[in-house]
């Protein structure tokens, strides 16, 4: 994201070219094909900046760009010669895009790590956390592993549980989402349940904890689309609690509670299984503790 801080008179697409460094053209295009929108709203190229507009490109773009080492700390879990198992923070952006230059997860692997790979802005990475979302997972060290692990997850070889912190009581112990997930025709920054241009998406979960007004969450992510759980427990009417993008109620700073707890995998040089567990931060677990007082039942996890 962009945030306008200085008085300008630019049109959207003069502004971006020469923040962003990149052709009048392509930000034009990027314009045309509804991938830029100003306060969450889609708008022309001539748009004119004002003081504390808010811009936002789709992540998911590409752009020739040098990603700099930077010297950030990093939690790691456990490290071999072919991968690292991460706690990645709430806030921290997995891989540079544009609004997110520096202070990424990838800008601060090539400043402790040597990363081969043929991916100058996302290397080493084989699946991704959102920036607001905390806890555990996989870089690739090498060319050879960043093919394999990636091999794996789409074969569903690797096994991801979260904790989420859901809005409203769930009616049952345990249920999966199967809907198609695609981009919002109507906030291309977004996602959502829909049969166009969409992928398969399911979800599992488990209820662990049922509070006055909130429940504690296991998901176990089948697929791993762009936002999945978020959008699913949205979907089916039980939004993630604190949720900037896809919960009514408003946020706060922190962002979404969903954390990545546990993940496992065979390794995929020696075939040894590996399991790992990240408890939450901090915040997330304030605020459960905020809900104890409240609670009406619960799984032992």
């Amino acid at each position: 994201m962009i945030k306008v801080e200085e008085e300008t008179t630019s049109r959207l697409d003069t502004y971006l070219a020469e923040k962003l460094e990149l052709s009048r053209s392509k930000i034009q295009k990027l314009i045309k094909e509804d991938l830029v929108t100003v306060n969450g709203k889609n708008v022309n190229g001539s748009y004119q900046i004002k003081l504390n507009d808010e811009i936002e490109i789709n992540d998911d773009l590409d752009y020739e760009m040098k990603v700099d080492p930077e010297n950030i700390p990093l939690d790691i879990v456990y490290e071999d010669d072919d991968l690292l198992v991460i706690n990645k923070p709430s806030g921290m952006v997995v891989h540079p895009a544009a609004g997110h230059y520096t202070g990424t997860l990838v800008n601060a692997l090539l400043y402790h790590f040597n990363i081969e790979s043929k991916d100058k802005i996302r290397p080493g990475i084989v699946h991704r956390l959102d920036k607001d979302t905390s806890g555990v997972m996989l870089v690739a060290k090498n060319e050879w592993t960043h093919e394999r692990l990636s091999d794996m997850i789409s074969k569903k070889e690797v096994k991801r549980h979260y904790l989420a912190i859901v809005n409203g009581l769930i009616k049952h112990d345990t249920g999966t989402i199967d809907a198609p997930i695609g981009r919002d025709p109507n906030n291309r920054q977004q996602m959502t349940v829909t049969d166009i241009n969409a992928k398969d998406a399911i979800t599992h979960f488990r209820v662990l904890k049922q509070y006055k007004e909130n429940t504690l969450l296991e998901c176990i992510l089948e697929t791993g689309r762009t936002h999945q759980i978020r959008v699913h427990l949205a979907y089916i009417g039980y939004p993630v609690n604190n949720d900037p993008t896809y919960c009514k109620k408003k946020a706060t700073d922190f962002g979404q509670m969903l954390h990545s707890k546990y993940i496992e995998f065979n390794h995929p040089r020696t075939n040894k299984l590996l399991s790992f567990t990240v408890e939450p931060p901090k915040e997330f677990q304030d605020k459960i503790n905020e809900l104890e007082g409240t609670m009406k039942w619960a799984h032992i996890y």
